[in-house]
């Protein structure tokens, strides 16, 4: 069986928003409140709770601009955190939604296709193994079924 370990965006990227540098698309994260819980912190992966602070921006989780890198917005908390370190653990900002978007990526960083599939929250663990099973698969993106956000990666241990 594949061993998977859950992986949140790197902390340089936290760290060069945190610093106020711009996003993926070339603007300044938001800075807003969060009203109450639920918004996931792509970097602990844990969520940020009602009344803290946190940025909004666009990421894009791909080394290089091509047709698949996909931009999308993210939220972060707006203060240092640490990274997401139980990397085998079903990290928090999945345990919430019944369901999400599994997709494999190949070693160019493009989808393979036919490997997107919404996921329920109990199988995640179980369709990234499956994916990740095939060489052709570099690793798995997990995305938001509801508004396709872009929540974490999947990668080999």
């Amino acid at each position: 069986m594949t061993a998977i370990i859950f992986t949140a965006i790197p902390t340089p990227d936290a760290e060069a928003l945190w610093a106020g540098e711009p996003d993926a698309c070339g603007r300044s994260p938001e800075r807003r409140m969060a009203a109450g819980d639920g918004y996931p912190c792509r970097h602990c992966l844990g969520f940020i709770a009602g009344g803290e602070a946190y940025l909004t921006l666009a990421y894009r989780p791909f080394p290089t601009l091509q047709p698949y890198a996909e931009t999308g917005p993210i939220f972060i908390h707006a203060e240092p955190c640490p990274r997401y370190q139980a990397s085998e653990i079903l990290p928090p900002v999945l345990t919430e939604s019944p369901d999400f978007i599994l997709r494999g990526y190949g070693h160019d960083d493009r989808i393979v296709y036919g490997t997107g599939a919404v996921t329920v929250r109990e199988k995640i663990e179980d369709r990234a193994r499956e994916l990740l099973e095939s060489p052709e698969i570099a690793y798995v993106h997990v995305r938001s079924a509801r508004n396709n956000c872009y929540q974490c990666r999947i990668d080999r241990a």
